[in-house]
């Protein structure tokens, strides 16, 4: 059976490559065929119905929160046919220019009509990795407007890292961290120079970036849904790094990411909990 994901070769792989490197977020164009857009559906029913440990609503308690959930234990064999059958984890094996491929964890996203903007933020603070060969792939299984599409700060990958915020609906830009070694996050809006990128989506398009890049979610308006998907997957060259809290050593460590928090940074960042897909 033929992949059902477009897989880069010769100058687009490498031109999708630079781009990635250069500027931290690529956008595919019509990557997924209908059985992959079918198995991605099929996945994110699986998780909206089998609700994990961390369910639960963004900015909750304020008007236009919105639902999300991931890192459920139960989801890779739900998850396998889109990230491994489909050719998917070959696409981003080559694009990422690695050997092997882990996935981190799985997310889901539901915004209905009326729901904020998820505030600006880079997903690297929130775990204790770094490397290159990192990248999350957003999907989304309706069209998407521009302006409700996810929006990035061009090259940001490249450096800080910002102290994260809490997403607490009453002060969704407090910082995380009390450490004052981390900077605070710039205030961003549309008006910054360079504009922030963005791209309106159909099904098929996919969304890659690294997971150090500042982005946003977009809004939704009067009778607007989007049901999103993002993989987030790694590759050889990421090693685990300090972050400015740590999981003591008598802490569960059946959650590979909890226990990540516990090797000295620099270590492989590897565990039995993490799927291989390539």
């Amino acid at each position: 059976m033929m992949d059902a994901v477009r897989l880069l070769d010769g100058p687009e792989l490498r031109r999708q490559r630079q781009d990635l490197a250069n500027n931290g977020v690529i956008c595919l164009r019509q990557c997924m065929d209908e059985r992959a857009l079918n198995q991605a559906r099929q996945a994110y029913q699986w998780s909206l119905e089998h609700p994990g440990p961390f369910a639960g609503q963004v900015l909750e308690g304020a008007d236009g929160s919105f639902y999300q959930d991931h890192a459920n234990p139960r989801a890779f064999p739900h998850y396998r046919p889109l990230l491994v059958d489909s050719g998917l984890a070959s696409c981003l094996a080559a694009l990422l220019a690695t050997h092997r491929l882990w996935l981190l964890y799985e997310q889901i996203w539901l915004k209905s009509e009326n729901c904020r903007a998820t505030p600006w933020h880079q997903d690297l603070p929130y775990v204790p990795l770094g490397g290159h060969q990192l990248a999350t792939i957003w999907i989304n299984l309706e069209p998407v407007a521009e302006q409700w599409s996810l929006s990035f700060v061009s090259g940001s990958h490249l450096g800080p890292l910002y102290n994260p915020t809490t997403f607490k609906a009453e002060t969704p830009e407090q910082a995380m961290f009390d450490d004052p070694s981390w900077p605070p996050l710039p205030v961003l809006d549309d008006k910054i120079s360079p504009a922030p990128r963005r791209w309106a989506q159909v099904p098929g398009d996919i969304i890659v970036f690294h997971p150090a890049i500042l982005h946003g979610g977009g809004a939704t308006g009067g009778g607007v849904t989007r049901r999103s998907l993002s993989l987030r997957v790694f590759g050889d060259d990421a090693h685990c790094a300090a972050r400015p809290f740590t999981v003591p050593a008598t802490t569960a460590t059946d959650d590979p990411v909890t226990a990540m928090f516990q090797r000295s940074p620099g270590s492989p960042f590897r565990h039995p909990g993490f799927p291989r897909l390539v």
